[in-house]
């Protein structure tokens, strides 16, 4: 597979440096990635790159992934408006392990290929350099013009941040320069990949690599940065981030929002973050297009994904969870979802606390829903849907107007559903 092409139908090509492609075609070739350590969860924002390297390796080259403890511990000024927190060893060494055991589930770490992935720390190389060493021994190479030529530096110098830039933030160019130039050096790396706004940074890097080895086999390839088709940010929700750990994003959640991008957004999105073939994207499009109602396009993108990034039962309990709030048979599956997706599922519904005594001295269900929760305007009211068949408590219909609440109907020990009439569903949190 030629890994330039790959990328190219697939939308995942911003530029590619000249002599690129003919360098690949040598052979097994190596390439980086860096990928900031800030936080101990990957975000769906470093997927793109991450399927950069998932497809250099499936063309037979080597993936490097680089966690920038250095470098995250300066800051990258690109697209930033303003310094970010520094963070120290400890955290950035905890966050290194998190990220590989996410990247594992994309690339090979482990086989005796030679072209296995492999993880590596620009923090083990960056901490023994001196001040001194550093600016005599790769600063003078670099000149201040070429340096202040970079969109990332101009912009902040702009007047965009009243803020300015930091001497430490205007190094990071340099810092990353070097990454290039050690990797190229001792892992034999010609390679480096990343999202295009990095371009400044990494030519830093082929420019070092030009001055100080002297030679010119050093390359770029960048990805277009992700937008949605209506020009907002990808990969952003109104609770932030949609995170690949399953502590900080739900397997559900993480479902939900690839099940719900736009049909634009989702035509391009399965060609950069599934390994579908082309054909088989061609024929979901066709599909798409038959009958747009039917979101195979959707489907099978959060199935791929929600499988990849969590496992293929976490996307089977996603599905099952997506279908009870549209089902009447839904108890059973109600009664497994864990908190955290019980409460992901029904998040924006209406909820009232109520408390665990009245619930263990059985309350009955006409006062605990009309004096305790304002769920029913009044008891009267609460019969008579009751009689219509228009109440159901944990999605089982609810037959006797005079029924008792019990501790058997808390989920998690915590929660209790009430659907009134088809639509309307309120969450009891019991304390």
């Amino acid at each position: 597979m030629n890994f330039i092409e790959e990328l190219q139908w697939r939308g995942m090509i911003h530029t590619v440096m000249p002599g690129a492609e003919e360098e690949l075609a040598k052979g097994m070739a190596t390439a980086y990635l860096g990928i900031d350590p800030t936080a101990d969860s990957l975000h769906i924002g470093h997927l793109v790159g991450v399927m950069m390297l998932k497809h250099l390796q499936n063309a037979g080259h080597k993936p490097l992934a680089l966690v920038g403890g250095a470098t995250g511990m300066i800051g990258d000024p690109s697209m930033k408006s303003q310094e970010r927190k520094l963070i120290d060893e400890q955290t950035l060494r905890h966050n290194q392990e998190a990220i590989k055991r996410q990247l594992a589930k994309f690339l090979d770490f482990d086989s005796d290929s030679p072209n296995a992935a492999e993880l590596v720390n620009n923090y083990d190389w960056m901490k023994d350099f001196s001040f001194l060493g550093f600016i005599r021994d790769i600063g003078k190479h670099i000149t201040v013009n070429y340096m202040m030529a970079k969109d990332s530096v101009k912009k902040r110098l702009s007047g965009e941040s009243r803020e300015g830039m930091s001497f430490t933030e205007f190094s990071y160019q340099l810092l990353q320069g070097y990454d290039f130039l050690n990797l190229y050096r001792e892992k034999n790396c010609h390679f480096q990949l990343g999202g295009s706004d990095q371009w400044g940074n990494m030519t830093t890097g082929t420019e070092l690599i030009r001055r100080i080895a002297g030679k010119e086999d050093a390359y770029a390839i960048t990805c277009p940065l992700i937008t949605k088709a209506d020009g907002g940010k990808f990969g952003k929700t109104e609770s932030g981030n949609v995170w690949l750990d399953a502590r900080y994003t739900s397997p559900y959640k993480f479902y939900q929002f690839w099940l719900n991008v736009s049909d634009a957004d989702a035509e391009k999105y399965i060609k950069i973050f599934t390994m579908l073939p082309k054909e088989e994207i061609d024929s979901l499009i066709a599909l798409q297009a038959e009958d747009p109602g039917q979101r195979p396009l959707q489907k099978r993108l959060a199935k791929e994904l929600t499988t990849m990034v969590h496992s293929a039962a976490d996307y089977e309990a996603a599905v099952e969870a997506s279908q009870i709030l549209f089902s009447n048979s839904a108890a059973e599956a109600l009664h497994k979802l864990d908190e955290k997706t019980l409460v992901d599922v029904f998040d924006g519904v209406p909820t009232f606390e109520v408390s665990r005594q009245d619930i263990v001295d059985g309350i009955k269900l006409a006062d605990l829903l009309v004096d305790k929760a304002a769920i029913f305007p009044s008891k009267g009211e609460f019969r008579k849907m009751v009689q219509q068949n228009a109440v159901s408590i944990n999605k089982e219909k609810l037959t006797d107007p005079m029924a008792q609440a019990s501790v058997d109907m808390l989920l998690n020990d915590k929660y209790i559903l009430i659907q009134r009439g088809k639509k309307n569903y309120y969450l009891l949190i019991v304390k």
